[in-house]
């Protein structure tokens, strides 16, 4: 529960933020891209791969030092794979605004009569006096950029900004190799002679579900949700990755 002193600060810092120079200033920095799905997306998967890996390779019986080359080589392969990935659909999403822009800005010249009745339409849904909708409607349209721009996202339902399609990459991957690495470490530090390490696996189930559980906590309190359930969200589907994969690893070394 917020304290009464909490509240107040809090009120005090929005006021702040609501000041006619505060709001022009912030305005004037354009709409945010968030690249949280992409750190989110990124770090589960590479924690989430690496040990079906190790959890595979343990299940199967094998050395330690197979697990650390197929660790290395699903984290190198897999996460430069998972941010061209999202590298390429982030250009595909920019691709289709582009498009789509090109398309209204010839419809607006062409058609200006049946881009006015669309906005019509549009303004509609917001349930203004008929004479303030066509006050609003002739002050949009006298704009051709905010026009077209309104019509993006109200007819097309496109966001004000789209992220950087090399930024979402970047993030992906090195999110995922971060916390990618976590499930290797055990092992690495073994082989490496840094530290001995009776139950490689063991600590690597451990430190991953630290890992989880910090993802889902750090996502959690970005979002303002329950840290905690976000934490034990993460950490269970995470975990059920590594359960099936340990199990297909028991299964496949029973055969060999």
């Amino acid at each position: 529960m917020t304290t009464l002193p909490a509240a107040r600060a809090a009120g005090v810092r929005e006021a702040g933020e609501h000041t006619p120079a505060a709001i022009r200033a912030r305005l004037a920095r354009g709409p945010g891209r968030s690249y949280l799905r992409d750190l989110v997306d990124g770090a589960v998967d590479g924690a989430v791969t690496t040990l079906a890996v190790v959890a595979g390779v343990a299940g199967a019986g094998l050395d330690p030092p197979i697990v650390v080359v197929l660790g290395l080589a699903n984290l190198v392969a897999n996460g430069f794979s998972m941010a061209v990935g999202n590298y390429l659909a982030g250009r595909a999403e920019t691709q289709r605004r582009h498009r789509l822009q090109r398309q209204e800005e010839h419809q607006v010249a062409v058609v200006p009569a049946g881009e006015r009745e669309e906005m019509r339409q549009i303004l509609a849904g917001w349930h203004l006096a008929d004479d303030l909708r066509e006050q609003v409607l002739d002050a949009i349209t006298r704009d051709r950029d905010r026009w077209v721009g309104l019509m993006l996202q109200l007819e097309h339902g496109l966001p004000a900004a789209l992220p950087s399609p090399a930024r979402s990459g970047a993030a992906t991957f090195a999110a995922f190799v971060a916390v990618g690495s976590v499930p290797l470490a055990p092992f690495v530090a073994d082989m490496a002679g840094f530290v001995a390490v009776t139950s490689p696996f063991g600590w690597s189930a451990g430190l991953t579900g630290a890992a989880f559980a910090a993802v889902g906590a750090a996502k959690g309190l970005v979002v303002e949700q329950r840290w905690w359930r976000s934490a034990l969200e993460t950490t269970a589907l995470g975990g059920a990755a590594a359960v099936l994969a340990y199990a297909d690893g028991v299964g496949l070394g029973g055969l060999a």
